[in-house]
């Protein structure tokens, strides 16, 4: 006799769920569109149920469907359910919002950090998030994240042909913001000194064109960055004063602080660089192989911190990579499974939902009561 299917019971932790949802979230999927009927599905609860299945679990539209009969949650077809999910990412991204503002999410000054004299350290960067296929579109996620704690503290979705800019990122006074050469910009840097900011940022030779201080800038002559690099020793960074002449804004004084790599480090970049100049196809210039040498960093941050300080702490922003690493390794960010723009745009803001949730309960089971839940938001019957 064949063996009745086995009853998959997802319902043990759901008011665990619940609690860390924000208020009026059932309220707000009517609001922003995603129930705008209820065949098939009654209510934002089981909606939303439905959607954590296909975005937490990993589950196929067909898997999602099946799972959900199986649960007694609900009886839909796969493409009823990606038309749900169609409509769903106003809501998802209004939760995740919501959800990511949670007190015990927020980014904490440094404990015992005296460098930084408590202000609030963001590392930013941006990556690219691919459709299957060679002609699958691709997603731009711009992410800022607070150290010491790793919380995310803002994130944006565009297409992939929107650049990184730290002119993409709100400021608050006394923000320290840490990023890499994409966003090495003199219309960024400005948007974070007016903001009341200060800024860390790697840079290249081409981006960030840094001027000398101390004249008139009319006759203000560029800075020559590998000059200045010539006379830099291995284990003994230097610092030159340099500023930035944006188009717009006031001009952004500041300091290059340089690093000579060690001798393998430094092999290793001279390969990386002619390997993306055979691949471009493009003839890289000799100024390009000698800069592979070398770590240049503009900072606007006060002369209190030394060079070999800037650096340390620019160092620190590896942990956006690894941030990065872990979205698309445990929730599968990196592989998009959507085939249009709308459906594409809901999959990335229910799995950011899922990240954020994640972190949530992670904060919960660190912070609170052994059994990982607020006694207070739960009803019991």
């Amino acid at each position: 006799m064949d063996q009745e299917p086995e009853r998959v019971n997802l319902s043990e932790d759901w008011q665990v769920i619940e609690s860390l949802l924000p208020e009026h979230w059932q309220s707000q999927a009517r609001q922003l569109g995603a129930l705008k009927r209820t065949r098939g599905v009654r209510d934002a609860r089981m909606l939303l149920r439905l959607m954590l299945i296909h975005l937490a679990q990993g589950c196929s539209l067909r898997e999602t469907a099946a799972q959900a009969q199986l649960a007694g949650i609900a009886q839909i077809s796969d493409v009823a359910l990606l038309k749900r999910l169609r409509s769903c990412g106003a809501w998802f991204e209004w939760m995740a919002g919501q959800v990511r503002q949670a007190p015990e999410l927020q980014a904490q000054p440094l404990a015992g950090q005296s460098l930084l004299s408590g202000r609030r350290l963001r590392v930013v960067d941006g990556s690219v998030v691919r459709e299957p296929g060679p002609t699958g579109s691709q997603w731009r996620l711009h992410y800022a994240i607070g150290l010491p704690d790793l919380q995310c503290q803002e994130v944006h979705l565009g297409s992939a042909r929107q650049g990184e800019t730290l002119k993409r990122f709100e400021v608050r006074a006394g923000d320290v913001f840490v990023a890499d050469r994409g966003y090495a910009h003199p219309a960024g840097i400005a948007h974070v000194r007016a903001g009341g900011g200060d800024v860390l940022v790697r840079l290249n030779l081409v981006t960030l064109p840094l001027y000398e201080t101390g004249v008139p800038v009319a006759k203000a002559q560029k800075l020559d960055i590998l000059a200045c690099a010539r006379t830099v020793q291995i284990g003994q960074p230097k610092e030159f004063e340099a500023c930035v002449h944006p188009k717009e804004g006031a001009i952004v004084r500041g300091r290059l602080c340089i690093a000579r790599k060690s001798q393998q480090a430094a092999a290793r970049a001279r390969q990386r660089v002619q390997r993306e100049s055979q691949r471009s196809g493009t003839q890289m210039q000799p100024q390009t192989l000698e800069a592979a040498d070398y770590v240049f960093v503009f900072t606007s941050l006060s002369q209190e911190l030394s060079a070999q300080q800037v650096l340390q702490i620019y160092r620190l922003r590896w942990q956006i990579e690894l941030e990065f690493k872990r979205l698309k390794s445990l929730i599968s960010l990196g592989h998009l499974k959507k085939h249009d723009e709308q459906a594409a745009r809901s999959w990335l803001q229910g799995k950011l939902l899922v990240a954020f949730l994640i972190a949530r309960m992670i904060a919960h089971a660190e912070r609170v009561s052994p059994w990982g839940y607020e006694i207070e938001k739960i009803a019991y019957d």
